[in-house]
């Protein structure tokens, strides 16, 4: 994708066609705020393990962000969000001369639970709130279904459900940050290319609208760049054209569900949000909103140990 509405949005994606999962790569880095545990459902990682690889790799700050589902027929991992709470602040004593652990929540919107969403953030506190959108146990795009439900459909009506869903999350003005915007594309390869779906950005601008209208953040999700789309979450486009609307919060995630993906592509996330002009995270520790200041080594035209590409 090269251009965004308007014609004048360009895809700055440095590096996109550079290697991921290299291990001189994702380090020293000041956070990873989307990482999951076997307090998630999908999930296998002990807790202490993020900490020590976090040590390893020289990444200061990290999130534990495991899943939240409303919808009683979604998987569990059957630990009350008490018992997460309390677990993921001892494990943050445990490292607290090492390595800075916040406890956070990636919360599946739906709709039709955003009133049980809001009372919930009501009587619980997290350090940080990333809301997404699943693919739930009635999603077309569930394997087995998404292929009949692709054919014969125009590429808005495919992606409507969805987006639907994603548009009234970022209206919801419930969350710290929006995740992986456009994760839907992972489903729907091969049937629907990320390349078609990238090339039809006026179907994701009410949603980055509705960012800035409720003064939520954008994530920068690295998981695609393993996943079948080969891509972030989302676009490197999509990200440029928040920023041209005014979007001043980004945040960026590995996503982390196995411990050898932790921080994978984090660093590409990072230049993503660099060539679109930010230099610094949007986060939050608990209180209000605080900004993560990006390395200057990634912000450098030129010299230093990792100068931004171009």
């Amino acid at each position: 994708m090269s251009e965004a509405t308007g014609g004048s949005t360009k895809s700055r994606d440095p590096g996109a066609t550079g290697q991921f999962g290299d291990p001189t790569a994702d380090r020293d880095l000041p956070l990873d705020s989307h990482l999951h545990t076997h307090l998630s459902h999908d999930s296998d990682v002990p807790l202490d393990v993020y900490p020590a690889l976090a040590v390893e790799r020289g990444i200061a700050e990290i999130a534990i962000t495991d899943h939240l589902d409303f919808d009683p027929r979604s998987p569990s991992s059957g630990v009350p969000p008490a018992e997460r709470e309390r677990l993921v602040r001892e494990l943050a004593e445990r490292w607290a001369d090492r390595v800075a652990i916040r406890y956070g929540a990636e919360i599946t919107y739906e709709r039709r639970f955003e009133a049980e969403i809001r009372a919930h953030l009501r009587r619980h506190r997290y350090d940080f709130t990333i809301g997404s959108v699943h693919v739930g146990p009635d999603s077309p795009y569930r394997p087995g279904r998404v292929a009949g439900f692709v054919a014969g459909r125009g590429l808005a009506e495919i992606l409507r459900p969805y987006f639907d869903e994603v548009l009234a999350a970022a209206r919801s003005g419930l969350f710290d940050t929006l995740g992986h915007l456009d994760f839907v594309k992972r489903y729907l390869v091969p049937h629907v290319p990320p390349a078609t779906i990238a090339a039809a950005p006026e179907l994701v601008e009410p949603i980055l609208r509705a960012l800035v209208e409720s003064g939520t953040g954008l994530e920068v999700n690295a998981s695609g760049l393993r996943q079948a789309a080969r891509e972030p979450y989302p676009h490197p486009a999509v990200v440029a054209r928040y920023r041209e609307l005014g979007g001043r919060r980004v945040s960026l995630g590995s996503d982390a569900h196995r411990a050898e993906h932790f921080a994978f592509g984090l660093e590409h996330a990072y230049r993503i949000a660099v060539a679109n002009g930010w230099r610094a995270l949007h986060f939050r520790r608990g209180g209000p909103p605080v900004e993560v200041p990006i390395p200057s080594a990634l912000l450098a035209p030129a010299g230093g140990r990792r100068p931004l590409a171009t």
